[in-house]
């Protein structure tokens, strides 16, 4: 009886646990966030993902505003065409115009809205926004988006809540785009042909670590070889010091 009310107590503090747990992390995975398809590098380009999940049961979510960062302007910020979404890109003039491969830029993009045209994020569903942009500043280690999400119930939710360190997240945090330190290479990015000389490395190189290794592979061959030649030679001694030693002691009997 005892053993059974113990695995039942712990049955259910494993199912209260378990559901604290998604509890707790369920509005982290509601949130719409941005993250960078590959590396974000610091004063180069990158192709970033607004992800949107629907959270509602009896709504959709039907349009989405993404406002871009005015104190980091990016000079660049191209939307990929999604099917079902209409994409308006709203741009602003600069209080302070900012320098791009030496050419002086006046305006960015301030804010890019995607309405949809059918049906939008239905529920159980999310839906991913890439944007292309650059160039990424150097003198800030990240991005702030702030979102604005809308639902075919015409509810509205603002994504737009900064988090204060040390402090806890708040409940409608703003997206935020974590930028990686600049490559020594430069800042702009890789080009097709850098990647095709890359490729040519990296083909030579896997050539060369691929000679090596049958090399060192046929050096181990013959050296376990040689091993096993001497070991049988060695037993065949001892063998033969053995028999030597019976027939004198035959002889001598």
């Amino acid at each position: 009886m005892k053993t059974s009310r113990i695995a039942s107590r712990v049955a259910a503090t494993a199912a209260v646990a378990g559901c604290a747990v998604l509890v707790l992390s369920s509005p982290a995975l509601a949130h719409v966030s941005v993250a960078a398809e590959g590396t974000a590098a610091k004063g180069g380009y990158a192709v970033v993902d607004f992800k949107v999940p629907n959270e509602r049961d009896d709504a959709s979510t039907t349009k989405l505003e993404v406002n871009f960062p005015t104190d980091h302007p990016l000079a660049s910020a191209m939307p990929e065409p999604i099917n079902g979404w209409k994409i308006d890109v709203t741009k602003a003039k600069l209080a302070k115009p900012i320098t791009v491969h030496g050419k002086q830029i006046s305006e960015a993009v301030s804010k890019i809205t995607w309405t949809a045209t059918g049906k939008g994020i239905e529920t159980g569903y999310f839906q991913k926004f890439p944007v292309s942009v650059g160039a990424l500043p150097e003198d800030a280690d990240e991005l702030v988006f702030k979102a604005i999400q809308t639902y075919s119930n015409k509810e509205v939710v603002r994504w737009i809540e900064v988090q204060e360190d040390g402090a806890e997240e708040p409940e409608n945090p703003a997206p935020v785009l974590t930028l990686a330190a600049a490559s020594e290479g430069g800042h702009h990015g890789t080009s097709a042909e850098d990647v095709s000389d890359t490729s040519d490395d990296a083909k030579a190189t896997a050539a060369t670590t691929e000679t090596a290794s049958d090399s060192d592979g046929g050096s181990d061959t013959t050296a376990r070889v040689l091993g096993v030649v001497g070991i049988v030679v060695g037993a065949a001694g001892v063998a033969y010091g053995v028999l030597a030693g019976r027939r004198r002691t035959t002889t001598e009997a």
